[in-house]
C-alpha cells in the first residue's frame, strides 16, 4: 500500500474520530451507489474532510481491488500509456511526503489538503492530466477542464512520455504548491 495512504488511515481516527473499519460500516448501512453521494453524504452528516471522504468510499468499494490493480486495469489494452503515467507518478511523488494517492476505477487522483490533479487514460492514444489551478488563465497547452467539469479547473492532454516535460511538471508543482 502507498505510504501516504497508509498514513493516511493511520491518522484518520484522530482526525474524523473513527476507524475506517468504521466508516466502512457506516456506509454499508446507508448503501450508496453513487460515489459522489457517499462522499458528499460523509462530508454533510458527518464532517468528514473531502480528502479524507473521498479515501474512506474509494476504499469501501471493492475491497478485492488493490490500489495497483485498480490502476493495472485502467491501463488494459491501453499499454503505451502506462510510461506517461509512471512517469508522471515519479514526478508527483518528488513533490512532498504529503500526497494521498487514490487509485479510482477510471483515474487516479493525487490530493495534499485538497485533490490537486487527476490521470485519467482518456482514450488509447491519450491521457489526461487534470490539474486545480485557480486564478490561472488558459494557456499554450494548459487547456479548461474539459471531461473534468468542476473535478480540476485545466487539462493537459499526454500522448508520449516526452509530453511530460519541464513545462508540465511547472503545472503540477504550482497545483500542489496551491493545494495548501
Amino acid at each position: 500500500m502507498d505510504k501516504a495512504l497508509q498514513t493516511m488511515i493511520e491518522n484518520m481516527p484522530e482526525k474524523t474520530g473513527k476507524k475506517l473499519e468504521e466508516w466502512i460500516q457506516i456506509l454499508k448501512k446507508e448503501n450508496l451507489e453513487k460515489h459522489s453521494a457517499a462522499v458528499t453524504f460523509l462530508k454533510t452528516k458527518h464532517g468528514v474532510t473531502h480528502g479524507f471522504a473521498n479515501t474512506i468510499v474509494t476504499l469501501s468499494r471493492d475491497k478485492t481491488d488493490s490500489p495497483d490493480d485498480l490502476v493495472s486495469m485502467q491501463y488494459k489494452g491501453k499499454a503505451l500509456l502506462k510510461p506517461i503515467y509512471d512517469m508522471l507518478l515519479l514526478e508527483i511523488n518528488k513533490l512532498g511526503e504529503d500526497i494521498v494517492i487514490t487509485p479510482k476505477k477510471g483515474s487516479v487522483s493525487f490530493i495534499r489538503k485538497k485533490q490537486f490533479a487527476l490521470i485519467k487514460p482518456a482514450t488509447k492514444t491519450r491521457i489526461d492530466l487534470g490539474l486545480k489551478l485557480k486564478d490561472i488563465a488558459v494557456q499554450g497547452r494548459l487547456e479548461d477542464s474539459g471531461p473534468f467539469g468542476t473535478m480540476c479547473t485545466h487539462r493537459i492532454q499526454l500522448k508520449s512520455i516526452s509530453d511530460v516535460d519541464a513545462e508540465v511538471i511547472g503545472w503540477v508543482s504550482k497545483a500542489y504548491e496551491k493545494s495548501v
